[in-house]
Order: structure tokens, then sequence, then C-alpha cells
């Protein structure tokens, strides 16, 4: 019998041998899980590549090309599929489908003072966010929503004479009728959004500048989430570490933080929001209904307000500016389509059917302009990512190919959105016309839209920034003269940025 050490030694020169069979065994089984499912090699064994390509700002497009090489179904991740075909959208984001959201989404759960503020948009509780929308989901309907229009015309009105104002002022390029009006756009995203919630402007128009930083937080937040998203225990193990955290500075984020101290004003220094809710500070402002809702129901929880008020600013804000900047960018690098659009204008102005501020109910006898619109969010949905969800109890057919039960699968809007079979074989290629063909086939397209996704879990305040969008664009386009300030394409995703869309305009005489 051998002594000891000389098992000993044996088992330590074993050692080397046994870590390179288990990293083996281990890619191997990654591998195995979706061998069914063509894709990058190196996308089978980790979720790497896809890191790579959200870091780099243009997994959209790498998105496309994977989905022209390999087809409706590609492999992007060990346990992750992207799914290209949009008539699946209904098994992965219908009512019925019963597929929760990934963990992505919980990366998307901002951070305030150590805890974790969970909303309508990034819960994986399904529960939770029943429970959140159910006390609110009527002030979102359109029919509730125009009477917020009286609000959105203050800021509009502020917005386009802060404009004019600051460019008669300036000189150089400004004075030459050129300015950022991505940036502009931003700004008044953000205003309105301060204004219909908590009927006070966050101030950035009247300063022209990023107030307490929140602009900039909320880029860097996103930039972080689009590619710690890919790996989210990356983001549980550095960012979400409770014990960690405990050792780090106590930070807040500077938009739950503005969204607190809203609460805590109609508060008052009591902290009584049911007292609150009937005063007189803005009896339609969302945040007034929010605090009615908790006066109807005393059961929800308090954080709720904050949760939905912190919502409306962090999702709302940043969407409706990136829509803004696509249809002004696109109409822009388009003179036909714009001098349409200009055309539709006059004439509805000659019939005095156009206010100085476009109302929605004008707008909707527009029909050019919702072609416009409905085309930019197709051809440059903000969403650049796959929209993910997973695979429930008993699997799911997907493009005639079974996935069990805790796969990932998600469909990337830029990928949907130019499907030929769909939108026609100029899919790849602005056209507002293709929206106003044949009645079926419209209704198709819409539904084949994930603009703002689909099905229960559509982004609940899509309906503010359709109002702010068919308010704003007809306004605009009927009092300026705009061109591009350069020659701009539409690389790196770059429209959701907050600047780079440089324009000149003038007013039209």
């Amino acid at each position: 019998m051998a002594p000891d050490w000389a098992r000993a030694l044996s088992l330590t020169s074993l050692l080397p041998l046994s870590i390179p069979l288990l990293l083996f065994v281990w890619l191997f089984r990654s591998w195995e899980k979706q061998r069914h499912v063509p894709g990058p090699f190196l996308a089978s064994i980790t979720n790497l590549p896809r890191l790579g390509w959200a870091w780099s700002g243009k997994a959209h497009e790498t998105y496309i090309s994977l989905h022209d090489k390999y087809g409706k179904l590609v492999r992007i991740g060990p346990n992750c599929v992207s799914v290209g075909d949009p008539h699946e959208i209904q098994k992965i984001y219908g009512t019925g489908a019963n597929m929760g959201k990934s963990d992505y989404y919980r990366v998307l759960q901002p951070m305030s003072r150590g805890k974790v503020v969970q909303g309508l948009f990034n819960t994986q509780d399904e529960k939770l966010h029943r429970a959140m929308k159910r006390p609110i989901a009527g002030i979102y309907s359109m029919s509730s929503l125009v009477e917020f229009e009286p609000y959105m015309d203050t800021t509009i009105r502020f917005f386009l004479g802060r404009l004019e104002e600051v460019q008669s002022r300036a000189g150089g390029d400004a004075a030459a009728g050129a300015c950022d009006l991505g940036t502009w756009l931003q700004w008044f995203a953000f205003d309105v959004m301060g204004e219909i919630t908590f009927s006070k402007r966050l101030g950035f128009l009247d300063e022209t500048r990023d107030i307490d930083g929140i602009m900039g937080s909320i880029w860097k937040f996103f930039e972080y989430t689009s590619w710690a998203g890919q790996m989210p225990w990356a983001d549980k193990l550095w960012v979400k570490n409770r014990y960690l955290q405990r050792l780090l500075p106590e930070r807040n984020s500077p938009v739950v933080a503005f969204a607190l101290a809203r609460a805590r004003e109609r508060a008052g220094v009591s902290g009584d929001f049911e007292k609150t809710a009937a005063s007189n500070y803005n009896s339609r402002d969302f945040m007034s209904r929010f605090l009615e809702a908790r006066v109807k129901d005393p059961s929800i929880p308090e954080w709720f307000v904050t949760a939905w008020a912190t919502s409306n600013v962090l999702a709302g804000s940043d969407t409706t500016a990136i829509m803004l900047r696509a249809i002004i960018y696109f109409l822009l690098k388009h003179p036909a389509s714009l001098e349409k659009l200009v055309a539709e204008l006059e004439q509805a102005r000659l019939e005095n059917r156009l206010s100085e501020i476009v109302t929605w109910k004008e707008s909707r006898s527009l029909p050019y302009l919702d072609a416009c619109v409905k085309e930019a969010g197709r051809l440059h949905p903000a969403i650049g990512l796959s929209m993910e969800r997973v695979v429930p109890k008993g699997g799911v057919e997907l493009c005639g190919r079974h996935f069990t039960e805790g796969t990932v699968v998600g469909m990337n809007p830029w990928v949907i959105h130019r499907d030929k079979a769909v939108f026609g074989a100029d899919a790849d290629e602005w056209n507002p016309d293709r929206w106003l063909a044949d009645k079926g086939q419209r209704v198709v397209m819409e539904r084949c839209l994930l603009t703002f996704g689909s099905g229960h879990r559509t982004c609940i305040g899509k309906n503010i920034s359709y109002l702010e969008i068919y308010k704003l664009i007809p306004t605009m386009f009927a009092r300026y003269e705009m061109s591009l300030a350069g020659d701009w394409s539409v690389n790196n995703h770059w429209l959701v940025a907050q600047s780079g869309l440089r324009v000149r305009l003038s007013q039209r005489r």
C-alpha cells in the first residue's frame, strides 16, 4: 500500500489535468443547451460576445447582420435565442404567453440609498406589476391624457420661446440659425414630464443645461445596463451586492431623488400624503392622481408613488426624445417627404384646422404626419437590444423549434421592423407612403411594431410620448424651415445620444 505522501503527490499531479477537464465539461454543457439553433460559435459557450456587441453601441446592426446570415432564429448566448419572425410576437409577448422578463430587467432596476427601486417597466414580479398597474392604468389612456394638453402647451410655448431667444442672443454658428436640436429636444422631453407629473418643469429649458446631472446619470445608467444586462450576475455581484453596498458611500439616483423631493413637497412636513391629495397644488397632474389612488386604496404602499413618478421621468423622457430626433432627422434627410408634410400642414392651416400649438385632435386629421411618425419609429426604434423573456413551464414552439422551460428568448425591434415579408422589399429604406397603402396591410404592419414593446408589458407611458410627438412635430414644421447642419448618418445608434443632431432653423414667413 502506497504511503500517504505518495497518494497526496498522485492527487496533486492529477489536479492540473482535472481543471481543463472540468472546464471542457462546463463548456460542452453550455454549448449543448441550444445546439439546434444556429449562431456564432463563441456565443454558444459564453455571453461575452453579446456583451461586446452592447458595449460597442452597434448591437442593433450586429443583430440585423446575424439574422441575415443565420435566419429567423439566432443563438446569441449559451441559453439565449434571438427570434426574428414577426409572426411569433404573440407567442413571446402576448397576454396569454405567460413569459416573464429575464434577469436583464433586474439590472435595469436603479439603486436608491442601498435599496433596489422596482417599477412598472423593470420589475420581474408579475404580481407586483399587476398591483402597481391596476390603480393607475386609466390615467395613461389617451382619453385621460388629453386633459394634460394645457400643461404640454405651456411647455411647448416655453420651449419655442427659449429656443428662439437663445439663438437670437448667441453669436457665431447659433446666429446663423444652427443649433444642437438633439439636446434641446432632450431638455424639452424632460421638462414636459416634469410639468405633467409634478406641475414643475425640471428646469432644463430655463437654464439650458443638465440640472443636477439628471440627463447624464440616466445616459450612464442605460449605457451600463445595456452591457451589464447581457451578464446579469456581474451586476448582482458588484452594483447590487448588499454587503459591498455597506462599505461604499450611500448614493441616490438623481431621478429617484427628484421624485422623492416632489412627493415630500406634496406630503408636507408631516409626510401625510392623503391630506395633500385634495389640495389645490394642481389637482390634475400625475402626482395628484397618484396620491388620489392611495386615498381610494390605503393598502397601496407609499413607495408606489415614488416608483410611479420615477418611471415617468426615467423611461418616458428618453424614449420621447429619441423618437423626436428620429422623426426630424429622417424628414430633413428626405426633402420629398418633408415637402409633403409641409404641404399637408399648410393645407390644414388654410382650412383653419391647425392651431398655433397643434392639438391632439387636429393631429389625427393629418395622415401623412401619422405615416412619418410610424415610419420613424419603425426604422429607428429606441430599443436596440433583444427584449428578453423566459420560456415558462411546458416550453414553447417558435419558428418550428421547441424551446424548453428556462430558455431566454426575445426579439430585437431593429430586426423585426426590417422584415421584408411584412414591411415590403424596401423595408431597409425610409418610405412613409407604406403606411398610406392598403388598410389590411397597414393593420398587419402595426401589429408587428415593437416601438414601445408589445402585449401586457407594453410601455404604459407610450400615449404620453405620442401626445408630445403628435403635438410638437407639426407645430415645429409649421413654424420653422429646417435643414441639417452637416452630413449626418445614423451610425452607432447616435440618435439615442442627447446631442449630435445639429439643425439650422428659421421662422417661416
